[in-house]
């Protein structure tokens, strides 16, 4: 099944965001029908912080690898697109194309900063962007974020306003990152006859496939969230090792053969 046959209205799929050849191999051996790249998770394992401290190059290079380790479809979670130019958009996504990746997301936030560009600058973009995507040889999908109301710069009527004039423009899929109550998540489902991402992450996560399903999601992405369930494990096996000599933790540790399985 190809990357845009996945998305369907009323039954989601899971896009599994991984952040290294192994994690892709084993989210993909596991079941994932496709794979994302994740910008935090990335720059997680580059020892930087999230928000625009990963160039288009390295964004690129690692979503080729993400790409050749695994059978299923790859789309890349590339931030503003690596440029505020609309014609850099465009650029990265005929790059994008030319790794084998299979689609793209775009934010609407000005990197390296979290604030929103202008509507009208947001919308020329993504028109430049889906402009590049129905010119490639191959299908690609292009989805547009609104993540003004995730990162505080506006509410859920703007973030409304922009899904709608980025489906207008041209995007693929839509997508509004934790909206503050589930009932604004069913107004971004419902403004758009295309398919919607839901980011299953924070209060989302506690919510069930099927009932995304019945609010007509078509997409459930993990973004950086799976990642940090492994630092997180870091993290807590760390401070019982080096505050109090506690090893238990590595008792939780999957098999290095079951590991091994998932690889191969």
């Amino acid at each position: 099944m190809s990357f845009r046959d996945l998305h369907r209205i009323g039954d989601p799929f899971i896009l599994a965001n991984a952040w290294d050849a192994g994690s892709a191999k084993m989210l993909a051996a596991l079941g994932a029908p496709a794979i994302a790249t994740s910008s935090a998770a990335h720059a997680f394992t580059l020892g930087r912080p999230d928000g625009g401290h990963v160039t288009r190059d390295e964004a690129l290079a690692h979503a080729e690898d993400l790409v050749a380790a695994v059978s299923v479809p790859v789309s890349g979670d590339f931030e503003n697109g690596f440029g505020h130019d609309p014609d850099v958009l465009a650029e990265t996504v005929r790059l994008s194309a030319e790794v084998g990746l299979a689609g793209i997301s775009i934010e609407d936030a000005a990197f390296p900063g979290d604030e929103a560009y202008a509507f009208d600058t947001a919308v020329e973009r993504i028109r430049a962007a889906a402009a590049a995507a129905r010119a490639l040889p191959t299908d690609f999908v292009l989805v547009a974020r609104a993540d003004g109301v995730m990162n505080g710069h506006y509410d859920i009527e703007e973030a409304l306003r922009r899904i709608e004039a980025f489906d207008e423009a041209g995007a693929d899929c839509l997508y509004v990152p934790l909206p503050k109550t589930m009932d604004d998540l069913k107004r971004v489902i419902a403004i758009t006859k295309k398919p919607v991402n839901v980011l299953v992450a924070g209060p989302y996560a506690q919510h069930s496939r099927e009932l995304y399903a019945a609010m007509g999601a078509a997409r459930l992405s993990l973004g950086s969230a799976l990642a940090r369930v492994t630092h997180k494990a870091i993290h807590d096996a760390g401070i019982a090792m080096f505050k109090s000599g506690d090893f238990t933790a590595l008792q939780n540790a999957m098999p290095g053969g079951a590991v091994d399985k998932l690889l191969t």
